[in-house]
């Protein structure tokens, strides 16, 4: 197991978590899985992900915060960050991508595979980094 790329998945909602995470798993990435902010940090120092998958709209600390935080501290700076959530406007896609998102999806997913094959994509740069 300790040679499948981590994926960090942050949201609060069982249903997206349980989704993703099963496709996720299903396409051979180790799943951890935090339901706020402030878990997904502490993950984040603890598990070293290869990824993170993070919700925009979370209890705490929501996702530009946690997206900013990251990209700002030297050891995540170079951290893939995903951004997932429900809100489709320009505006917070622009908005993600200014706090160091490297990629926006709305929920629900519409085409998994693509999501898949685009974590995929943003794990195979990281290893060549």
């Amino acid at each position: 197991m300790a040679d499948k790329p981590r994926v960090l998945l942050v949201d609060d909602e069982p249903s997206i978590v349980k989704m993703v995470g099963k496709r996720l798993e299903t396409e051979g990435f180790q799943v951890s899985v935090a339901m706020d902010g402030q878990e997904a940090l502490a993950k984040i120092q603890s598990e070293h992900p290869d990824l993170v998958i993070l919700d925009l709209s979370l209890p705490d600390i929501d996702g530009l915060e946690g997206c900013s935080q990251l990209k700002a501290y030297p050891k995540t700076r170079a951290l893939p960050i995903l951004l997932l959530t429900a809100r489709a406007s320009t505006q917070a896609k622009l908005l993600a991508v200014e706090y160091g998102a490297d990629h926006y999806f709305t929920k629900p997913i519409p085409e998994i595979g693509e999501f898949q094959s685009l974590v995929a994509a943003f794990l195979r740069r990281k290893s060549h980094l």
